[in-house]
């Protein structure tokens, strides 16, 4: 008898991938006698490969290798050379339903993701909106499982151990700073659409108060892209406890090791906020256009630590990528340094 083999299908961002290892890593555990793959885009191979034997990685480029109607067949072709048993697809867009159809007509069992299109449109609707929690991506994730004839106790807490990562890896100039008693604080603030990011002005008042309140804490700056070069470098030179964090590494994995020695993390509702929650340490995170009734909660992340504004137009979109109907952002303009600054004490010592 051939043994189990299960295809989960998850390309998409980061963040999206992220919430997919809890489940994974619950799986395999539970179901040590199955094997299971995850393909994805080449980025998350490291939020797998500390996984348990029977959990493997496939890297698809769908934007050259694997491009276009051709491309998929040859995706699809490559595929079944791997002679799965059956197939998850947890990400239910046009390129994960083509492979979906192949596998149908091969006569695989096949299952995908619900992502209660409905109720996220009532969620964000401008005149009956229903502001009513939706099922989080780790239930739908975990219930395409179920539909597969494995349904999941899901007691994920780390990709660590309690410890956390293994800070010999890391680079001598971050290891040095994690054996300080001083506070070690993780902040992340910008995302990928303006309707999900604090202002950096007023993030920057978040960084003067907390360095007049801890004048010793270490504030290690996460993320990579243009507004980040721009407003990292400028704080890195005005205040010596700021630290730009790519420019020490540009490893996932390394990052993944630095943030789990952190007292806390501060985020958007972005992929960073995802990464540190698989890390085991508490995350505060900072909602505006979006809302974490959508489902998109870091894992075991509490709602008391979610910092948000009370707006009859929240939230106004489900990703963020809407443009502002007021015009003034006033979902993220409204919400005090302060407010952020408080709640982050509470978990410094």
């Amino acid at each position: 008898m051939r043994k189990e083999h299960i295809l989960a299908i998850r390309f998409s961002a980061l963040g999206d991938v992220a919430m997919v290892v809890p489940i994974i890593w619950s799986l395999a555990r539970q179901y040590p006698d199955v094997r299971f793959t995850v393909l994805s885009r080449g980025y998350a191979r490291p939020l797998f490969e500390g996984m348990a034997s029977n959990v493997g990685f496939m890297e698809a480029d769908l934007k050259r290798e694997y491009k276009g109607l051709k491309g998929l067949n040859r995706l699809y072709r490559r595929l079944t050379a791997k002679q799965f048993t059956a197939i998850a697809d947890l990400h239910n867009v046009l390129r994960s339903e083509f492979l979906r159809f192949r596998f149908n007509m091969g006569h695989y069992r096949v299952a995908h993701i619900n992502k209660h299109r409905k109720g996220r449109r009532q969620l964000v609707s401008y005149s009956n909106k229903h502001l009513i929690q939706q099922p989080t991506s780790f239930e739908n994730y975990a219930e395409v499982f179920e539909r597969l004839g494995y349904p999941v106790e899901i007691n994920f807490k780390s990709i660590f151990p309690p410890e956390g990562g293994d800070t010999s890896q890391l680079p001598a100039s971050l290891a040095s700073m994690l054996t300080s008693p001083a506070p070690l604080i993780g902040i992340a603030p910008f995302a990928a659409h303006k309707g999900k990011v604090y202002p950096p002005e007023l993030m920057q008042q978040v960084v003067e108060q907390l360095i007049e309140q801890h004048p010793g804490a270490r504030l290690f700056l996460f993320g990579r892209g243009e507004q980040e070069e721009v407003w990292f470098s400028q704080w890195c030179q005005r205040y010596k406890q700021c630290v730009y964090v790519h420019r020490h590494t540009d490893s996932l994995e390394l990052e993944l090791i630095l943030m789990s020695h952190l007292q806390v993390m501060l985020s958007m509702d972005s992929a960073n906020m995802h990464l540190a929650s698989l890390t085991g340490i508490p995350v505060i995170s900072v909602w505006g256009a979006t809302h974490p009734y959508a489902g998109f909660m870091g894992w075991q992340q509490s709602k008391e630590n979610t910092i948000q504004t009370d707006l009859d137009c929240r939230p106004c979109s489900i990703f963020g990528q809407k443009a502002c109907r007021r015009g003034d952002y006033a979902c993220m303009n409204s919400i005090r340094p302060a407010t952020i600054v408080e709640k982050i004490n509470t978990f410094i010592k």
